[in-house]
Formats: C-alpha cells, structure tokens, sequence
C-alpha cells in the first residue's frame, strides 16, 4: 500500500518498505508493469519507470483510480493478549493473511511479554509494519490497523463489534459450533484470546461485563498464537468469505 501523498503530475515515487519488496523481493525492474492501492482502496495501474539504489518511480499509465474490490465481509478483529517472544509476529502475519480487520493487542495479567511506556511507540511501528508486510504479500488491498491496550479491562471496554467472543479454555457448555449455529452473518465481530497462561479469571469477568460470549474449541488445548489461526480461518469459512 502506498500513500496517495506519493502520487504527483503521473508519476508515484518511493523508498523505504515499499522499495525493498518491488525490487529485492520481487525484482522488479524498468519496464515491468504494476499495480498500487493506496490508502483509499484505490488501483492505479503503472509502469516501473526507473529504478535508483534507493527509490522507485513509477509512471501511472490508468489515472482512472477506480475502487477495488476491497477486502469484503466481517469486519473480524481480534483481541489479543501478548504472547512471549515472536508469536506476536506470526499472529500477526496469519491474521492479515486470513482477512483479519485489524488487531487490538493488551496486556494480560498471565502475558510473560510486557512492553513499558517508552517502548510503546516503536513496538506499534513495528506491529504495524509486519501488517503492511503481510498484506503486500498477499496482494491484499487494506492493511489491519494494530492498536495497543495496558490491560484486559481497558481492551474489553473499547469494544463496540455486533459479535463478540471470548476463546476461553474454562468454558464447558457452549462450543463456537454451537453458538455460532442459527446466528445471523454479523457486521462485525471480535474475539477476545488469552496468552500463554490462559486468562485469568478477573479477565474473564471483565470481558463478560462487556457482553462478550464465552465459547470452546473443543478438547484440544491451543497455543495461543494457533488459536488465533485457526478462529480467523474458522469465522472466515462459515460466514462465506473464504
């Protein structure tokens, strides 16, 4: 995804992340064709018109900038407690892969991984690097936004989706099979996934005070970064979009 700020007189030019993958991941060259979406959801059709050690420029040839087909259907996000090391990486790559809207991260009283205050800006750049990464390589129109919250109270009070879930392991009657069945295709839906640890009851409380909906997977016990793949790629299957 590009800026529309970069687009100027026919020509988009840039560097940095958008530079790398053209030419050193795809290696593309002067002459090959391309298409940009910018942050609208926009197509422009281009050609690569010439190619420095830093920058690319491209000659768009279709100024017609018509909207894409986008990314359609539930708006899914998930919720996630901060998992240790670079799990977080790779939920965030699966997800953007699997059509996840956008992620709310937070620190869960179980989360081994903690970020401190002056860490907090860097660590969300490079989260939402890892998105944009991910969707450019899937061919992806829109990257997920990558929020952060201190804690599980704070994250299940910013919730607002139509649907929303809670993946906990102390749930013993209701399956996501069941409290999925005979429910309509919502508009948008969150699921609340705990760390290592699982959560901790005071969590489970705060997520139940906002509405959010306990449910099992079933006997198996996930990790937590496998949980989120396999509840994105599960709601993306049964409400059609995949």
């Amino acid at each position: 995804m590009i800026s529309s700020r970069n687009i100027r007189d026919g020509y988009a030019s840039f560097n940095g992340d958008i530079f790398n993958h053209m030419v050193r991941v795809l290696r593309l060259g002067t002459g090959d064709g391309v298409t940009l979406v910018d942050e609208t959801g926009r197509e422009h059709e281009g050609i690569i018109d010439q190619v420095s050690r830093e920058w690319v420029a491209v000659r768009i040839e279709a100024p017609r900038q018509v909207p894409t087909t986008g990314d359609h259907g539930v708006r899914i996000t998930i919720c996630q407690a901060l998992p240790k090391g670079e799990k977080v990486d790779m939920i965030l790559q699966k997800g953007t892969e699997l059509g996840v809207h956008d992620f709310c991260l937070f620190g869960g009283r179980r989360s081994v991984a903690r970020v401190r205050g002056d860490q907090l800006a860097a660590k969300l750049e490079r989260w939402q690097r890892i998105a944009a990464e991910a969707a450019r390589q899937c061919n992806r129109c829109s990257v997920p936004a990558v929020s952060w919250s201190p804690s599980a109270a704070e994250a299940a009070g910013s919730t607002s989706q139509e649907l929303r879930l809670l993946l906990w392991e102390g749930e013993r009657k209701q399956s996501l099979k069941s409290a999925l069945a005979d429910r309509e295709c919502p508009a948008s839906a969150i699921v609340a996934i705990g760390p290592e640890g699982g959560f901790d009851p005071l969590e489970v409380q705060e997520f139940l005070k906002q509405g959010y909906l306990p449910v099992s997977l079933g006997n198996r016990i996930l990790r937590t970064e496998t949980a989120t793949i396999a509840i994105s790629a599960i709601l993306q299957y049964v409400w059609g979009m995949m």
